[in-house]
């Protein structure tokens, strides 16, 4: 869907993007992470082609969008992290103004229009002026600004920045939506928990290069090369602790009152072998999982801090 081969954008001297390279897989929702000053958002310009690179390319679907910017904005839909709006405008005129600018037939408006009200939960606001919405519901309403053309990539730039925590999960409810309707979503936030419980994939960058990709578990798993496996049973901690003892590639048992966590160097097949075993002692589990990553710890681990 996205790649990105061997960024560069200098100014003078600075490198803000520093020979980046990233693939991004058609319907996934890209988490972009990185310190203040690290080419978060001036590589989400890039891609948007709304800043020229120093060198490198931006290829969507096999297309070079950097040698043809022009395709390029017809598949990209971006949402700044500082945006204007007209407030002198209601709000189902707002939306008409960027349909006329994406040259939609005038006759395909008020479908379109009403529809992505409908998808940010803003249709009871059509007639309302836009310098009357909350914070979160001009945000809401850029987000459907920056679908009016229907884009197969949405790249969003802190958007739940000064929302409140109701905003914010509305927010988050529509982003899903999205996803589900095929959309290839790039965010970058600074609400670490949030964006791993939403995000597929994630991107740590610094001084403008990737220095971490994958799945929050996937991560900590290269940084720490063990798993964390969390037990809680009814009864029979002592022939669980024995079998746990047993194992090779289980180290660091810690144990509660009804809970077991400890941490595993083996792969899927020694984990399901694992639960066979334990459950072939009738151990009484009540759950059996892996511990996620904290996307917290894995920022502050890999990265030194920016400018």
């Amino acid at each position: 869907m996205l790649e990105i081969k061997n960024l560069v954008k200098r100014y003078g001297k600075f490198t803000a993007v520093n020979n980046l390279s990233l693939s991004i897989n058609e319907g996934e929702i890209f988490g972009f992470v990185g310190p203040n000053g690290a080419g978060k958002t001036t590589t989400m310009k890039i891609v948007a082609g709304l800043l020229k690179t120093s060198s490198g390319k931006v290829f969507i679907n096999g297309i070079d969008a950097t040698a043809h910017p022009s395709k390029l904005r017809e598949k990209i839909g971006y949402m700044p992290d500082f945006f204007g709006v007209y407030d002198n405008l209601k709000v189902d005129e707002y939306m008409d103004f960027y349909a006329g600018m994406y040259k939609i037939p005038y006759k395909e408006r008020p479908t379109i229009i009403n529809n992505l009200l409908e998808l940010v939960d803003l249709s009871y606001k059509k007639d309302a002026y836009v310098d009357s919405l909350s914070r979160g519901m001009k945000q809401r309403l850029c987000l459907a600004r920056s679908l009016i053309h229907n884009p197969d990539i949405l790249i969003l730039d802190e958007p739940a920045s000064g929302l409140d925590p109701r905003a914010r999960v509305e927010m988050k409810e529509v982003l899903k939506q999205l996803k589900n309707l095929g959309k290839t979503i790039i965010i970058s936030s600074h609400i670490l928990p949030e964006l791993a419980e939403l995000c597929t994939v994630i991107g740590i960058i610094e001084n403008g290069q990737i220095v971490a990709h994958g799945s929050v578990n996937q991560i900590m798993q290269k940084l720490t090369q063990k798993r964390v496996i969390k037990i809680r049973l009814l009864d029979k901690m002592e022939e669980l602790i024995t079998i746990l003892k047993e194992q090779p590639d289980i180290h660091d048992i810690f144990e509660k009152t009804d809970e077991v966590e400890f941490d595993f160097e083996g792969d899927d097949n020694r984990l399901a072998l694992l639960l066979k075993q334990i459950m072939g002692k009738e151990i009484p589990i009540v759950s059996f999982y892996e511990k996620e990553g904290n996307l917290e710890d894995i920022f502050m681990k890999i990265t030194k801090g920016g400018e």
